[in-house]
């Protein structure tokens, strides 16, 4: 069963705990730019994320359904990577890193906990 908008829009605001402009300076570090899977351009992560600062200056009426998609999508990879944490401090792992691509800080509020 598909979810609805309301749900969609309240795991999004749940699970991405990055703000826009926090997002946008992150996306423009050397460390941001290191992770993620790319075939010498930009990662899939990276991509992700400019959507995602989009997504959050938008209107929650004026999101298009290509942005609900994404959003879902995002929901997804994070829920998926906060599955996996590794051993030992994340604080500079890459592990951190691409989940900030997605505009997800695992050390912020309640870090993975769903």
């Amino acid at each position: 069963m598909a979810k609805s908008k309301d749900e969609i829009w309240d795991e999004w605001r749940d699970r991405v705990n990055m703000a826009p402009q926090e997002l946008e300076d992150w996306l423009e570090t050397d460390e941001s730019k290191s992770v993620g899977d790319d075939d010498g351009g930009e990662s899939t992560g990276h991509q992700s994320g400019r959507k995602i600062v989009k997504i959050k200056r938008t209107n929650k009426d004026d999101l298009s359904d290509a942005q609900w998609d994404h959003m879902q999508k995002v929901v997804g990879y994070i829920n998926r990577h906060c599955a996996q944490v590794p051993d030992g401090d994340v604080e500079d792992s890459t592990w951190r890193y691409s989940l900030m691509n997605w505009g997800h800080d695992p050390l912020k509020d309640d870090g993975c906990a769903s």
